[in-house]
């Protein structure tokens, strides 16, 4: 793990080089490449150091994290083309990787906790620095503001709970013989609903999804939503016995919550907003499945993170590629584009259908798994669940058929068709999200 750290560490002075652009690219590609041969095959804590180490589902995450940060910069190529503080960038860049490495690898609950708050600032630095509407600063403050006042309570947690057991070390935690009351186990839970986001507490993610750049929103899709779900994963081994009394209200509060996105959804008419607004709907699920405390719901969940992490990056990079081609973001200017830049059309619909969950893609497995959860947990939320996964579909046909099909924007007078680049970034967020198919014990039974 130290190695892997070291490594990530030795390319910061690269950023100040020029020319170091695609030499970090192809350098992080190499270390994911690495990465990925370090994967724990005895389902236990492995690699470990003095604060570092590795478990399956934190070697999921570490690898999501570095094959999506490798990513931005391949989709972020027009910082570079117009020489728009690229070498800060990178910088930033890099910055965020090692801040979600080691927030990952930390095997101690107080050292998550400092590297969960630092990964706010570089993508901090990402919405305000390289944003594109003044709103962004007000995006900025709504995202520091949510995710710090809930984070607070948290800190308070995890010192009263380094003074009633003793350790913080994540694999000997233990709820035996905790008294824990309903204000600890609110706590405790309450900074990783916030940045999942749950519905009610969602408001900053629209806004920072749409003011982001496509860089932003990509790691926010990506990987920054997922810290609230492994956060969950991490400490529900103390709140098990509690957790059962009050589950039933996220389980309700996150499925319905996740039901009137959808609607949302559905009246957007903004690219980015759309696909923003989906996510929030995605992770209704995952915490619906997570407070089941069930096996299948938590591998499930898991499952659909990682799944959801890769496919919604790779709608953000095409949002992207029409943002740049027309200006604008607005569904009735990118409209028909199937007629101007066809092998993008396929795209689009590639990863439209892994949105809405259809086969062979990692989606699929997930929501499968969630919904026996969720059904096996309360048959009554079967009526919601079905809900929940028509609108989705149905906004998903929405996304696709609205960009694609129509006439075409009369103020567009050319456009260039999909860059080598692009399709190889497209492709690197389709083919992982369709492969792991193939091999899902490392997706699923992990527990």
């Amino acid at each position: 793990m130290l190695s892997f750290l070291c490594f990530l560490i030795f390319l910061i002075p690269l950023c100040l080089v020029s020319w170091s652009w695609w030499l970090i690219c192809s350098l992080m590609f190499f270390i994911s490449f690495v990465f990925f041969f370090s994967f724990p095959y005895f389902f236990c804590w492995g690699g470990l150091g003095y604060i570092f180490g590795c478990d399956l589902i934190s070697y999921g995450l570490i690898l999501l994290s570095l094959w999506i940060c490798v990513l931005m910069i391949l989709a972020s190529e027009s910082v570079l083309r117009y020489n728009y503080f690229s070498g800060f960038f990178i910088f930033v860049v890099v910055s965020l990787t090692i801040m979600l490495y080691c927030t990952f690898g930390s095997i101690s609950l107080l050292s998550f906790y400092i590297f969960f708050e630092s990964s706010l600032i570089p993508t901090l630095f990402l919405i305000l620095g390289w944003g594109y509407q003044p709103e962004r600063v007000q995006a900025g403050i709504y995202l520091l503001f949510y995710t710090l006042l809930a984070s607070l309570p948290l800190l308070v947690g995890i010192l009263f709970l380094y003074n009633s057991l003793g350790s913080l070390c994540l694999f000997l935690l233990s709820g035996d013989g905790l008294l824990v009351g309903g204000l600890f186990y609110v706590c405790m839970i309450f900074a990783f609903l916030v940045k999942m986001p749950m519905f009610m507490v969602h408001l900053w993610l629209p806004s920072a999804h749409v003011e982001a750049p496509v860089s932003g929103s990509m790691i926010l899709a990506g990987v920054l939503l997922k810290l609230g779900g492994y956060g969950l994963l991490r400490v529900f081994p103390v709140l098990f016995k509690i957790g059962f009394k009050f589950s039933i209200v996220w389980v309700a509060l996150s499925l319905v919550g996740g039901l009137f996105v959808s609607l949302f959804c559905m009246r957007q008419t903004d690219l980015k907003s759309l696909i923003a607004y989906s996510s929030v709907a995605h992770m209704s699920m995952v915490i619906g499945g997570i407070m089941t405390l069930s096996y299948w719901g938590v591998c499930s969940s898991f499952a659909l993170m990682v799944a959801h992490g890769l496919c919604s990056s790779g709608l953000f990079c095409l949002s992207n590629i029409s943002y740049e081609r027309f200006g604008s973001r607005s569904l009735l200017v990118n409209s028909g584009l199937i007629n101007l830049m066809p092998s993008m059309a396929m795209w689009w619909f590639l990863l439209s259908a892994c949105n809405m969950a259809a086969p062979p893609s990692l989606n699929l497995l997930g929501e499968i798994g969630l919904l026996s959860s969720l059904v096996s947990w309360s048959w009554w939320l079967m009526f919601v669940l079905v809900l929940l996964s028509f609108f989705s579909a149905a906004y998903t046909l929405y996304l696709y058929s609205y960009s694609q099909h129509g006439s075409i924007y009369s103020g567009l007078y050319s456009c260039s068709l999909g860059y080598v680049r692009e399709f190889l970034l497209l492709f690197l967020h389709w083919f992982p999200l369709n492969l792991i198919i193939l091999k899902v014990d490392v997706a699923v039974f992990w527990v």
